[in-house]
């Protein structure tokens, strides 16, 4: 009986995730940038960006979850309904702390928008410039910063 439940439920997520895509008035995600490039960033405090998106389809954007390919990158998001044509944001904040050289990392989006994937995706990517580097040629990039607050 377990196992007919189990099944039961994933039938109903592959029904659910393949009627999204066929439905004309479904929620759709139009972002302003999908991968954000920090290029040099200091050792130290948390590198941020905010995703900025508008819903383009006709029905409530509803983000049920967004999580990261590691530890060291937090997002945070827009928890109500986006409604057609607003706007919402999600928030990533990546720790550079003991992470120099460079990295590309990406989070995951589950949410009700139309989508050829199971999940949609957005990437930062950047290099982490040790703490101790005394090399001034190196252009650091220090809007993007924050002090950390760990």
């Amino acid at each position: 009986m377990k196992k007919l439940s189990i099944l039961l439920a994933l039938m109903s997520v592959v029904f659910f995730a393949k009627a999204q895509n066929n439905n004309p008035n479904a929620a759709v995600f139009k972002f302003v940038e999908e991968t954000h490039e920090f290029g040099n960033i200091a050792e130290g405090p948390e590198a941020q960006i905010d995703f900025v998106f508008t819903n383009v389809g006709k029905e409530p954007l509803i983000i049920q979850q967004c999580s990261a390919s590691c530890g060291c990158t937090t997002p945070d998001w827009t928890k109500e309904p986006i409604m057609p044509g607003q706007k919402g944001t999600i928030k990533v904040k990546y720790n550079t702390k003991d992470r120099v050289g460079s990295f590309n990392k990406s989070v995951y989006i589950r949410s009700n928008a139309k989508s050829d994937k199971e999940r949609y995706e957005i990437f930062i990517k950047g290099n982490v410039i040790a703490a101790n580097n005394t090399d001034k040629s190196i252009k650091l990039n220090p809007s993007v910063q924050t002090a950390n607050k760990h």
